[in-house]
This record gives C-alpha cells, sequence and structure tokens, in this order.
C-alpha cells in the first residue's frame, strides 16, 4: 500500500459516498456483536464455491466486522482480506486472527492467509481483477450500491463472484417473541429519532432491492436469488443478545444508557418462558443474491 493509500484511509477520512454515522453506528459493542451474532454458515463457502467451479485464490470480505464471516473461508481460500472502517469491530476481527493463528501453528495446521484491513467498499487498495470471490455479509444495505458495485466489478477476475448475503431478523421461533422483537427495536428507533437528527442518523438500504442494483449495474453477466436455512444452538441469553446486538439497541445506549432496560427485561423474560433453561435448535433464514461479472 503506498503512503498516498494510507493517508487516504486516515480515521478521519471518509470516502464520497459513505456516512461516517454508519461507521459510527458499530463502535464500542464488538464484544456483544461477536458473541451473539451468527458466523457465516459454511452453505455460503458451499454455494460460492461451486458457482465458481473451483477453489477460490482470493476472497474479498467487505464490511467483515469482527470477521465472523470472514474466517469461514479460512479453510477454504488461499487469500481472505475482510475490509472494515470500523476499528473496533476490525480489532476484534484482528484479535481472534492472533488466536488462530497461534492455534494453526501449534497444531501444524494449514490455514489460508487471512488480513483485515481498514477500507470502504468504494474505494478498494486492491488491483484490478485479483479477487475471486467478494463478499458482503449483512452489510450492503450500509453502502452505496452504486459506486460499491462499480468498485468490486474492477476488482473482481472474469467470471468471478459477487454475493450478498442476510440473515431474516429475528431468527424463527414464536410469533409472540417475534412481535416482542420487532417492538423492541422500533422502541429503540423511536428513541433515536427523538435524540438524534435525521442527518446524522445512519442510513440503512432496503435489502429487498439488492438484486435489483446488482441487475441494474449492467456489470455482470448472471444474476439470481438464493434462499436457504441453517439450524443453530440457542439459550434464552443467546437469543436475547441478539436482539441486543443490533445496532439501533446499542445506539439508543449510548444516547439514553437506561431507557431500554424495562423493555429489554420484559423481552427476556418472554425469551426465558419458550426457553426454560434448555438450548434449543433454531432456523436462521438467509437471502443471498449474487452477481457473475
Amino acid at each position: 500500500m503506498t503512503k498516498d493509500m494510507t493517508e487516504m484511509w486516515s480515521k478521519d477520512f471518509v470516502p464520497e459516498g459513505n456516512r461516517a454515522s454508519n461507521v459510527d453506528r458499530f463502535t464500542g459493542f464488538e464484544d456483544t456483536y461477536d458473541q451473539h451474532r451468527p458466523e457465516a454458515p459454511q452453505e455460503v463457502v458451499a454455494l460460492l464455491t461451486g458457482y465458481l467451479e473451483r477453489k477460490p485464490s482470493v476472497v474479498v470480505d467487505l464490511g467483515c466486522g469482527t470477521g465472523l464471516s470472514s474466517f469461514a473461508w479460512k479453510d477454504a481460500a488461499d487469500q481472505v482480506i475482510g475490509v472494515e472502517p470500523n476499528d473496533d469491530m476490525r480489532g476484534k476481527a484482528v484479535a481472534k486472527l492472533q488466536t488462530l493463528e497461534q492455534e494453526a501453528r501449534s497444531s501444524g495446521a494449514d490455514i489460508a492467509d487471512i488480513k483485515f484491513v481498514s477500507g470502504y467498499s468504494n474505494q478498494l487498495a486492491l488491483p484490478d481483477q485479483s479477487a475471486d470471490i467478494i463478499t458482503c455479509s449483512q452489510s450492503f444495505h450500509w453502502m452505496d450500491p452504486a459506486s460499491t458495485l462499480k468498485e468490486v466489478s474492477r476488482v473482481l477476475r472474469d467470471e468471478g463472484i459477487f454475493a450478498v448475503y442476510d440473515c431474516d431478523w429475528p431468527p424463527s421461533l414464536t410469533w409472540r417473541v417475534e412481535q416482542a422483537y420487532h417492538g423492541l427495536i422500533e422502541r429503540a428507533e423511536a428513541i433515536i429519532d427523538d435524540h438524534v437528527e435525521p442527518q446524522e442518523q445512519a442510513y440503512k438500504g432496503n435489502k429487498n432491492e439488492h438484486l435489483k442494483h446488482i441487475r441494474e449495474s449492467g456489470l455482470f453477466r448472471f444474476s439470481k436469488e438464493i434462499v436457504f436455512h441453517h439450524m443453530e444452538p440457542f439459550t434464552a441469553d443467546r437469543y436475547t443478545g441478539l436482539a441486543v446486538s443490533q445496532g439501533g439497541i446499542q445506539t439508543v445506549f449510548k444516547l439514553k444508557p437506561t431507557e431500554l432496560n424495562d423493555n429489554i427485561a420484559q423481552f427476556h423474560a418472554l425469551v426465558e418462558e419458550h426457553f426454560q433453561g434448555r438450548t434449543l435448535p433454531v432456523m436462521l433464514s438467509y437471502r443471498m443474491r449474487l452477481g457473475i461479472k
């Protein structure tokens, strides 16, 4: 990376098409996020490797957060590059990588060359046609779609794959729990509206328009949507923790630390009533939109 590139991604620099508020939304709760959010399921690796028809040499993970979506490729790619503008989230990913590398050295295991870098989706410090697969896990809706897709096309090799995948929130459980989950999120957003001017709030795009953006870009020869499901073990604490890890609730914690305490306690009581101290399999539903250059 040249000196100019290093200066480009200084802490205070936000490239055109990005919002500092979108990055700041994820500051300060990297541990909660990493503890409760799901790792990228192996179905993602299997699907994308199948479409590529070979082992990827380079996978780039945009908006990688704490690396939950990057480490899925540790045994399935030669090199993995996680790109994340938030220092706290990226710092957690780097710490996890150090532990993984120590474990690999101790056991003699081979893993991909993994690194995490600061950067934005529409200004990547990567050469033209250098990546086989570029992914956005739970992140594309925070990015400017047009400029991001243009940059993705530049970096992808011919017949390379761009894949956006998101998990439906909340995970399927009971209608009462899910209704309460939505109510908790709506309450958090109402508090934010009361205390933060609209122009200073984080902006979230419509996930239902991801495939439309890919197709209308004209940059991909083939595109489609894939829906799949993945089962994971949950406890009441994890289900509640997943709700609390949502950015809106964490934003309220920064603004009005105790404002949601009663709402969260009521939600957790409802969740505990369902789990009754048990660990239960819970279905996570995913929607992947992909484009092949």
